[in-house]
Parts: structure tokens; sequence; C-alpha cells
């Protein structure tokens, strides 16, 4: 059991003697926070203690994980106070978007202890014998989930809770049986040690084994290449950029066992606009895509990037509104340096292409001393500019949108199927609009994980009904998702038995056996 905290390389007494400071991004300067990179040393400490968890998880029970995942929520409500200062400090956010994902993560961790509680999520299976069957007998099968090992997750720099240290991610393995070892990202360490300390807390009060969690600092790659490569690590959750996520992929792809790693990336989310929709509710629609455009300055994943509209009068009165809109969004502080400048490098790359039009660019500001400050922009293109030119298909992540004029609706079904994969796919149309494009919808299923009709696609429903995830790139496996209590699959996998004497099964399969038999 627990004998302290387990975070290795976690905190401001770090092992190494090599360090890092936290920002705010406000100001650009330390915050007076500084933590220690994680040594390899240390990392195959968290691995040991994973492994020895994950062969006592085997005998801890359903409830008994659900209660850890109830109390590690009710510690998250706890420390709040601490929490919402943190982030504050170290992304900037909004009180109210803090608060709005404290209660998110709060559910994802609760809505995973109703799943076990329910025992259902294994999915057990019994085939009886069929000892006279001819020609051959038939053997008697049991089936049921189980999990697949120590999982490794690296926390997101846009949700400092909600896909962080006990984000969903992590939730899902360890409502999956898995010990986790957390990657804590450098952008928010302060967050993640608040949140470690909760975690660390509700271990001790529920009696999990050691090493059901640790986590490690690191503001390099070095850490994580590690944790990926290693032969105790069997799976991986991330959400970030397309180049990180690939990277950390191909590495999990590269080793001699090769494991499933779960990676959120990239994704445009295309709206679809009809020209009837356009008519009848130009200026709606307007606000209802500003909003969604550049809620948090655009810095969410479902942040629609692309909107594909006929070149009309419709249309160049939405755009008049759309205009006015976005003209009237103060520019605020980003999450932190690195997503700012990244937001700078591919705005200004679709800026300076050929032919385009810049419809809009904000020229307010929120703070006037902040640095960091992320400019709300509208550009324009033709469909044709569209088709030839690949860069406009690239993800900006920030308050940047692109909007594609096509001469026909055709061509806008044309520009669909020319992007990759997706996380969603909106549409707005007049009823009589959707029933004529009743065929076009295959397409838009094709290219994303979630079909949006007369809506945004900003705001995701924590539900199990709810798919986020989409095929590539937007995620490493769109047979998956990373939100409702479904996400618990990617930590699972399915096992048989066959003629096993009933003492010697799982106690679960033990159960269903007996339920079966009566």
């Amino acid at each position: 059991m627990l004998q302290g905290a387990q975070f290795l390389g976690f905190g401001r007494s770090g092992q190494s003697n090599d360090t890092f400071s936290s920002f705010n991004p406000r100001t650009g300067q330390p915050t007076g926070y500084v933590f220690y990179r994680a040594t390899i040393g240390e990392c195959l400490c968290a691995l040991e203690l994973a492994r020895s968890a994950f062969e006592q998880m085997w005998h801890v029970g359903s409830l008994e994980r659900a209660a850890f995942l109830r109390a590690v929520a009710d510690g998250l409500e706890k420390a709040k106070n601490a929490l919402l200062q943190a982030i504050i400090m170290e992304t900037a956010l909004p009180p109210l978007r803090i608060q709005t994902e404290l209660v998110r993560t709060q559910f994802q961790l609760t809505s995973f202890a109703d799943l076990l509680e329910k025992d259902h999520w294994q999915e057990l299976r019994y085939d009886p014998a069929q000892p006279e069957r001819k020609p051959t007998p038939k053997p008697a099968l049991y089936k049921m989930l189980v999990p697949v090992g120590p999982v490794v997750v690296f926390g997101a720099a846009n949700f400092p809770l909600a896909y962080s240290v006990a984000g969903v991610d992590t939730a899902a393995a360890w409502a999956a049986g898995c010990p986790v070892i957390v990657k804590a990202h450098p952008a928010h360490p302060r967050v993640s040690e608040i949140t470690a300390e909760v975690i660390t807390q509700a271990a001790l009060q529920t009696h999990m084994p050691e090493g059901i969690f640790s986590m490690l600092f690191d503001d390099g790659t070095q850490i994580a290449q590690f944790l990926v490569q290693h032969p105790y690590i069997k799976a991986g959750g991330f959400t970030g950029s397309l180049a990180g996520g690939m990277a950390l992929y191909r590495l999990a792809q590269q080793r001699p066992d090769p494991i499933p790693f779960f990676a959120e990336m990239s994704s445009l989310n295309p709206v679809i606009l009809l020209p009837k929709a356009l008519q009848n509710r130009a200026e709606t629609i307007a606000q209802q895509l500003t909003h969604s455009i550049c809620n948090n300055m655009g810095q969410f994943c479902t942040k629609p990037g692309l909107l594909l509209a006929i070149d009309d009068n419709a249309t160049a009165q939405f755009l008049e509104y759309l205009k006015g809109y976005i003209s009237q969004v103060a520019a605020e502080t980003m999450l932190n340096e690195g997503i700012y400048r990244n937001y700078l490098h591919c705005r200004n790359r679709a800026m300076e292409q050929q032919g385009v039009e810049i419809l809009t660019v904000s020229d307010r500001k929120a703070h006037l001393e902040d640095q960091h400050t992320a400019i709300p922009t509208l550009l324009k293109i033709t469909s044709e500019q569209f088709l030839k030119n690949p860069v406009f298909a690239h993800e900006i992540f920030g308050p940047c949108s692109i909007v594609v004029l096509c001469p026909k609706e055709a061509i806008i079904w044309q520009c669909l199927e020319e992007l990759g994969g997706q996380l969603t796919c909106s549409i707005f149309g007049e009823p009589e609009e959707l029933i004529n494009c009743r065929d076009k919808i295959f397409t838009m299923m094709e290219k994303a994980g979630r079909l949006i009709f007369n809506g945004v696609p900003t705001g995701v429903e924590v539900s199990p009904a709810m798919q986020h995830g989409g095929p590539f790139p937007a995620t490493t496996d769109s047979r998956f998702g990373s939100v409702g209590a479904d996400a618990i699959r990617r930590f699972l996998r399915p096992v048989a038995f066959q003629n096993c004497p009933t003492d010697l099964l799982p106690l679960s399969l033990q159960n269903q056996a007996i339920t079966t038999n009566q």
C-alpha cells in the first residue's frame, strides 16, 4: 500500500539538479515555482512501481476502484481554490472557464465510478459446452475484458484539468484497472502538482496499491520518449499537436512489442453553410460561429477553422455580420508562449498565401499590458485556391478561421472530400436543404467522428453517446473516443477462457457462470 507520495521527479525536491520554471503567460515572467526535471532513474522507479501495482490491481475490485475515483473527484472540490489560483497564474484562463472545466473533470471521474458500480463494463460472455454436438463437441467458453497494463498519459496544454493529470485518459485507465504514469505538461506544472497531491491523498484514503499513480516533470522530450518505449508501458494517451503526437505514436509502433497509442492531434472541424440557411438566419449563425471561433481565443480542439459556402448574395451578407462580430472580439492572452508563437506562425503563413483576402482583424485588446495576445482573424479564399494549396488544410490553433467560397454546392462537397480526418463536421441548412443532402451524409461520416446539424462543434457533452475522435489525423485510432464512459475501452483487451474450471475463473466470470446455470 502507499507509504507516501509517489511522484518521482515531482515538485521541488527531485534527484537531479536540472530545473525549469513555471511562467505567467500574461506577464511572460516566472511565477516563482521551480520544478526538477525527472531523471531516467526516477522513470525506472516509477515504472517498477506501476508494474507491481498492476499485478496487485487484479485483486482490487470494481467497487474499490470506483471509491478511489470518487475520492479524487471530492479532493479536487476541496482543492478548487488553490487550483483556480494556479490555473489563472499559469494559463491566463478566465475563472468561469476554469470552474466549468473543474466540474467536467469531476463528472468524468464519477461517470467512470458509476460505470464500475453497474458492473457491465467487462462485457462478460458465456457460451456453455455442448459435449454431444456433432461432428465435434463444443467447449465451454467464457470471455471478458481485462486491463492492458500500465499506461502513460501526457497532459494537454489547453485543458489543465480535463485532459491532464486527473483527466479523462487517466480516469479511464484507472477505471479499467491500469496504473498510470503521467508526464505533466510543462506549461502548468503547479496545477499538476496540486492535482497530484489530491490523487495521492485519495489513493491513501482508499487503500490503492502503491504505484497506481506517479507523475514526472520534464519540459523536453527525453522522458516522453523513454516512457513510450519502455516494455512495462502497454498503452498511451496524448492530446496535443500533430507533430508531437505522431512522434510518440511512431515510437510506440516501432517497439519490439507495438502498443496502442491514442493521440488526439489536429482538426479543422469544417462547417458547411447552405444558402437558404444563410438567407434566413445569417446574423444568428454569424453570432454562433463568432463565439465558437473566438471563445477562449480559439484554443479548443473543436474550434471551427474552415467555413464552406456558396459565393452568392446571402453569403456576402452573412460575411458582413461575421466580420462585424469578430472585429469586436478583444485579443486576449493565449495559454503559453509556445501556443502563441505557433498561432502567429500558422496564421501568418496562411495570410501570406497568394489570393488570400483578410476580411477582418480585431484591433481591440483586453489587457494592453498582456504578453502573448492572439488577434482574432477571418480570412477568405476561393475554392480553387483551397483545392490547389495544401497550406489551407492545416489547423490554425487559435482564433482564426478561413472562409472558402465555392461557385456551387457540388464544389463544397469536393473541398470536404479533399480534407483528412476530422473530429467534427457541421452543417447549417433548412429542413428541405438537409433532406436534399441525404446522400452527402456519407461523405461527412467518412471524414469525422461527430456530425453536427445547425450547431457549432465547440461544447463537447460528456455522455456515453458522445464520440470525441475521428479518422487520421484527428486521432491515431478512430474506433475509440476520449469522452464519456466508453473511453475505458481504450485500455481494455478481451480474453477468452476455454474449458476453464469454474474455481480458476476470475470472480466476475465465476458469478456469471453461477447466474447462467441457475
